[in-house]
């Protein structure tokens, strides 16, 4: 099956759409943090804890979602995850308590772990030199969708409450269902590999036990995997907390917030397909290449956050300017991290690697919420984002390191079984 330039587009176009509006609805409790804890009369560790539910469900899904992902249509289970979005964010919306707020909230993150289905099916619509571009991509509706959240809470909240926030962007999340369900079609597995792209029939390639079990040999991925224990922590908390350390710590107005931010995730969302255009660039002159720009961005990372935290209250432009260049660094590690989980899995399996290693991200960003609340509470929250965010940073500069030493042999394997499948293909043709 051959695809037109245009319709992958629209493709892209409506899983960006996808992201951006339902990143949008899950990081709205960043900005809504302090309404809901005035409401329900709870302190900073409880409102931790509503991420950390979310976090736990979402990684308890990724296995199951990455199984259901390469055994059936990957196009409907990602309208199926968007309607789900929606349902359980009214569900947050109505409830009267904090332990049913906190219930609702935890439902949230089943339709969190339907990421691994998306990349995998945009995988098969592009080459493997151009995904970086794609993902770094998509992943630019994080930030912007984080920036939309922001404005939500900030704006909309005050004026028809954390609530009718909720109910809104809920909504979008059913109406982006029905437009995947009925304008998203599944491209055959591997259409994307070179070796495959010019054939005009390719089997059905479904996921199995067997190979399931290979990822495991691979040294590249128990590196990737081991490393994405630590690699989420930091994104969680600064998502999650600060917001409240402006307010608290640093003094600053709702104004000098919202105008701090806004620079900020603008900054920020240009790193992604930055990230992704290095990571696409070095890779064509070598396997080790995103790596390599995973490294550099994370180490940096860690030392541009620790200047920054160090300036001091009263100097805002100074700590604008210093936040945002901070920001440039943080997500270049983000679309180099899938694109190299797709350079050396089978497409069959492919969701089912990257579900393992967003569970295994969930897993350990799961307690960074609370764990940072709970730092706080005893010192403050710029005590918490130094001991978490930049010791993970240094770990992870580390695993990416010894990711671009194994990481070629892995590269090689599957090219060469992409091309024993070309010439079996070829032979069903004669």
């Amino acid at each position: 099956m051959k695809t037109t330039s245009r319709y992958r587009w629209f493709v892209v176009s409506v899983f960006f759409a996808f992201m951006l509006l339902h990143q949008a609805d899950k990081l709205l409790i960043g900005p809504l943090t302090t309404p809901i804890m005035a409401e329900f009369n709870i302190n900073r560790a409880q409102m931790g804890f509503i991420t950390t539910g979310a976090l736990l469900v979402g990684a308890v899904m990724y296995p199951l979602w990455g199984y259901l992902y390469d055994r059936y249509a990957r196009a409907k289970l990602l309208a199926l995850a968007s309607f789900l979005w929606g349902a359980t964010t009214w569900l947050g919306a109505i409830a009267p308590t904090y332990p049913t707020f906190l219930v609702a909230r935890a439902t949230t993150g089943i339709d969190d772990s339907s990421y691994p289905g998306l990349y995998s099916l945009i995988s098969d619509y592009f080459l493997p030199n151009v995904r970086g571009k794609i993902y770094g991509l998509l992943e630019l509706s994080m930030p912007i969708g984080y920036l939309i959240g922001m404005i939500l809470g900030l704006f909309l909240g005050g004026s028809i409450g954390w609530r009718g926030v909720f109910y809104i962007t809920g909504g979008l999340g059913i109406i982006i269902a029905a437009v995947i369900f009925f304008g998203v079609r599944e491209p055959p597995r591997g259409q994307g590999e070179p070796e495959l792209a010019e054939l005009e029939h390719i089997s059905t390639y479904r996921f199995n036990w067997e190979t399931a079990r290979g990822l495991f040999q691979k040294r590249t991925l128990r590196i990737l995997f081991i490393q994405g224990f630590f690699g989420v922590f930091p994104w969680n908390v600064i998502t999650y907390w600060f917001f409240n350390y402006l307010e608290t710590e640093r003094g600053y107005s709702q104004d000098a917030v919202f105008m701090t931010m806004v620079l900020a995730v603008l900054v920020l969302a240009t790193g992604y397909p930055l990230g992704g255009a290095l990571g696409d660039y070095f890779f064509k002159r070598t396997p080790r290449g995103r790596a390599l720009v995973a490294m550099t961005g994370v180490l940096s990372g860690a030392v541009m956050l620790t200047i920054t935290l160090a300036v001091p209250n009263d100097n805002q432009i100074l700590f604008a300017i210093l936040l945002s260049l901070t920001a440039i660094f943080i997500p270049m590690a983000a679309p180099n991290v899938v694109a190299t989980v797709y350079d050396i899995t089978l497409p069959e399996v492919r969701s089912t690697a990257l579900s393992v290693q967003y569970f295994i991200e969930s897993s350990g960003a799961a307690l960074a919420p609370g764990f940072a609340g709970l730092i706080a509470d005893q010192t403050s929250l710029k005590s918490a984002f130094l001991l978490i965010c930049v010791t993970t940073w240094i770990l992870c500069g580390i695993f990416f390191a010894l990711v671009a030493r194994v990481v070629p042999k892995d590269v090689h394997t599957l090219r060469t079984q992409m091309r024993q499948r070309a010439e079996e293909e070829k032979a069903i043709a004669a």
